[in-house]
């Protein structure tokens, strides 16, 4: 095992959360309760990895995390290192396209990808996603605006989405719109 995976558990106003540090940056960060399950499956997923706890080295990375369950709009300056198969990767990094506060369908993103007529890869991709937020899955609805399921829970999204809608309507650093985006290629 070269690799060391560090690993801390935080709490928030939507739940527990555990996040996980590689040398490169955030490579985890999901809402779970504490508990063993959710450790074997960090471990499953990073096998070749060492993988350590480490609450006190990873306090500032918990604080700002949990800072921005809090302020979903804010760049809390954590590198990530993102791990996946390649069209996982280039969804994950339109999602991080999106601002704040607005929201694309699954379909957009499909023709995105230039895959206009199947939605499935793109979804799939996205349930994917194990870094919350900071890859702002959240952001992703029904073509009809409708909210769609979400790894951690609709009710989750909807938190989200509201917290990044109303720090819009008083004075956040972004002007947030809860609405439909076209990703134009200004995006890219």
């Amino acid at each position: 095992m070269s690799e060391r995976i560090r690993y801390a558990w935080g709490q928030s106003s939507l739940g527990d959360f555990i996040t996980a540090i590689s040398n490169e940056g955030v490579v985890a960060f999901e809402f779970t309760q504490r508990s063993s399950a959710a450790l074997a499956t960090l471990r499953a997923r990073f096998s070749e990895a060492a993988i350590e706890p480490d609450e006190t080295g990873l306090a500032e990375v918990v604080k700002k995390l949990a800072a921005v369950i809090e302020r979903p709009n804010l760049d809390p300056g954590l590198p990530l290192d993102i791990r996946g198969s390649d069209y996982q990767k280039k969804v994950w990094d339109i999602l991080r396209r999106i601002p704040a506060g607005q929201t694309t369908t699954y379909g957009t993103i499909a023709s995105e990808m230039g895959t206009p007529r199947d939605a499935r890869d793109v979804t799939d991709a996205i349930a994917n996603n194990t870094i919350a937020i900071l890859i702002p899955c959240h952001r992703v609805v029904k073509k009809n605006g409708a909210l769609s399921g979400y790894r951690w829970g609709t009710k989750r999204k909807r938190a989200l989405l509201a917290r990044e809608q109303h720090q819009g309507a008083t004075g956040g650093t972004l002007r947030c719109v809860l609405r439909s985006v076209q990703l134009e290629s200004r995006f890219s």
